[in-house]
């Protein structure tokens, strides 16, 4: 009876760790970024995502468990030249007016090497969610940590610029990098 009591406390005490709560992070902003990258009129445009918010949950000795939600503002996007962000962010694009938002889910991360994962999220644009996979690194130091990767996106999975004349100009592969710097919440 006593092996009984002692095994199901410890079950008990396995569980309550496996489920309890992450320990939220902040981005530190200045030292963060989101980025993107295509094809378009002959040559590479890029361009920044100024205004998100991220909700993030982490514990540096389980980073399998991490869970993350980072929201954009779709109208943020600044490119070069200012046609660019007007078109980008326009009707045959993102539809910054009509789907202001653009969402990030990070479901969990697997490990592949030290410091080295694969990351499986959810984004979600214009109303549609499509599934992505793709490589991070992470690097903590005590209640700091960087976590860098990038993915690609066919836009018109999620009916970014499918009609129109300007589609034939842009390519269909969008490139995306994020690059935060995180602290421990107090």
């Amino acid at each position: 009876m006593r092996r009984r009591a002692v095994l199901l406390a410890a079950g008990l005490a396995l569980l309550t760790t496996a489920l309890a709560p992450l320990p939220g992070w902040s981005v530190v902003r200045q030292n963060s970024t989101i980025d993107m990258q295509v094809r378009a009129f002959g040559g590479e445009r890029s361009g920044r995502f100024q205004t998100w918010d991220s909700d993030i949950r982490f514990d540096p000795a389980a980073p399998a468990r991490t869970r993350a939600t980072v929201v954009v503002q779709a109208a943020s996007l600044q490119m070069r030249p200012a046609v660019a962000t007007r078109r980008a962010t326009g009707p045959a694009f993102l539809d910054a007016a009509r789907h202001p938002l653009i969402r990030f889910e990070l479901r969990s991360l697997d490990p592949v090497a030290d410091g080295t994962y694969t990351a499986h999220a959810d984004v979600s644009i214009r109303g549609h969610t499509r599934p992505v996979r793709f490589p991070v690194t992470l690097n903590v130091d005590g209640d700091h940590a960087r976590i860098a990767g990038g993915f690609s996106l066919d836009r018109t999975e999620f009916d970014v610029g499918t009609s129109g004349p300007l589609n034939r100009l842009v390519g269909r592969q969008v490139q995306i990098r994020v690059a935060l710097q995180i602290r421990r919440d107090n």
